[in-house]
């Protein structure tokens, strides 16, 4: 069997590679891994379940809260909430755990399960890895520990979710949002009411689109994966700008005035910034990966600060954050961790952010995200090949070298395995789209022929 968990929980079609036995198996067994300690005090330990508006996460939140409480874990059900918002109650509340219910930016009918260990925090490979084992010694046979009478969990609906993480995120804004005109795109996703509400405290007038989950429409044709109704939205009606989430909302992209995409490295630059003049990003260091656009480490350049890129993925981005104590990092998508007040990507906290250095600046975001320049990026994925000779290949070790060579210091090329596909991903960035179009089918055509 493959391993289960991928790079952020465990995802698939949902009531057939995400079935209610799995769900609740793997609930059992997070019970086990996530809270031992717990009951060192007497108390019993408790478990924090949460869900995007999917049609599937009705009966897989039962199988999970099921699983959970016949473990012996006290369920607090949070309902319709963003990712974000079940991590930061898991901390707040002093929870032993958190499970969020959601596939993100994936299309319907995937879902997926994603558990939170103490303090809000994703999990490390390693508890990812004891929790799969023990699931799969009880799937082959070795049966569960199982409490009964009065040591069965007890399942209580926390209606205070919303209105808690709500507060969180206007409280921790540097200043309000009066006089701003904001668009948002909620995807018909879990922040359909979390967002408009938080804008609106805050001050802003606030038009909403995809936001009406009917459990079969999330990501449909809206969010942070289809900017296009956005961008006609924020025109039509003269907003100052717009934000997208994604299906979770733990991502944030947004849109000018003119309804020109401004990326998560464009927000990253805006609040790098903002924090430094705060006093706020700690030893002037914001965190990228590797797909970071190459325009925004010659901005932070530029500007003094110092970029510290990663592999791809949020969650490496975030270990990088807490082992050495930075304040800001992100991802290109939209994923923006500012680790002072989340503990993961939080799309609605990262919007209110952006929305409050318009408000307290004056200036348009246009001119705001203009501190960087997006170097023309061309992607070209190359299918069939042997992947694992990518780093190893003479002849494609050659040609990369011909292309530095070709780009100099205007741009840069990457190479990299895909982590879920038998492909390459052959990135390219120059100052002219046409000789990153030319080079990236060149390198293509060397992966194709070295691999194939």
């Amino acid at each position: 069997m493959g391993r289960l968990f991928g790079t952020d929980g465990v995802r698939g079609v949902a009531n057939a590679d995400l079935t209610a036995e799995l769900a609740l198996g793997l609930s059992v067994a997070a019970a086990h891994v996530l809270t031992e300690g717990s009951a060192a005090d007497g108390a019993r330990p408790t478990a924090v379940v949460g869900r995007d508006p999917r049609a599937s996460g009705e009966f897989l939140e039962a199988a999970v809260v099921a699983g959970l409480a016949s473990a012996g874990v006290d369920v607090l059900r949070v309902g319709v909430l963003p990712t974000p918002a079940v991590a930061y109650l898991t901390g707040a509340l002093g929870a032993d755990l958190g499970v969020m219910l959601s596939a993100s930016h994936n299309s319907m009918p995937d879902n997926g399960v994603k558990f939170i260990a103490r303090g809000g925090h994703k999990l490390s490979d390693e508890l990812e890895d004891r929790i799969e084992s023990l699931y799969e010694q009880h799937r082959t046979g070795e049966p569960w520990a199982r409490p009964t009478g009065a040591g069965v969990g007890r399942v209580t609906e926390y209606t205070e979710g919303f209105d808690r993480y709500v507060a969180h995120l206007v409280a921790v804004l540097p200043n309000r949002l009066d006089g701003l005109k904001v668009v948002l795109d909620e995807a018909h996703g879990a922040a359909a009411r979390v967002s408009p509400e938080a804008f609106a405290r805050a001050g802003a007038e606030v038009i909403t689109i995809g936001a009406d989950p009917t459990g079969l429409n999330i990501n449909d044709g809206c969010g942070s994966t289809h900017l296009e109704p956005l961008k006609a939205a924020v025109v039509e009606h003269g907003a100052d700008f717009g934000i997208a989430h994604d299906g979770d909302a733990d991502r944030c992209l947004a849109v000018d005035a003119s309804g020109e995409e401004v990326d998560g490295d464009q927000i990253l630059s805006v609040l790098a910034l903002a924090m430094r003049e705060a006093g706020q990003l700690r030893k002037d260091t914001v965190v990228g990966t590797v797909m970071s656009n190459l325009g925004f480490k010659i901005a932070m350049e530029r500007e003094g600060i110092r970029l510290v890129q990663t592999a791809v993925g949020d969650r490496y981005v975030l270990e990088s954050m807490k082992a050495e104590g930075y304040a800001l990092g992100g991802e290109q998508s939209g994923h923006v961790i500012v680790l002072d007040h989340a503990t993961t990507g939080d799309g609605t906290l990262t919007g209110l952010l952006l929305a409050a250095r318009v408000a307290a600046t004056g200036r348009t975001l246009a001119d705001l995200a203009g501190v960087m320049q997006r170097l023309p990026q061309l992607l070209i994925n190359v299918p069939d090949v042997d992947k694992s000779r990518v780093g190893t290949s003479p002849e494609i070790a050659e040609a990369v070298a011909a292309a530095e060579r070709e780009l100099g210091s205007t741009g840069r090329v990457l190479l990299r395995q895909s982590g879920t596909e038998p492909l390459v991903r052959v990135m390219v960035e120059a100052a002219d789209i046409e000789q990153a179009r030319a080079i990236a089918e060149r390198l293509a055509d060397v992966v194709k022929s070295a691999l194939g």
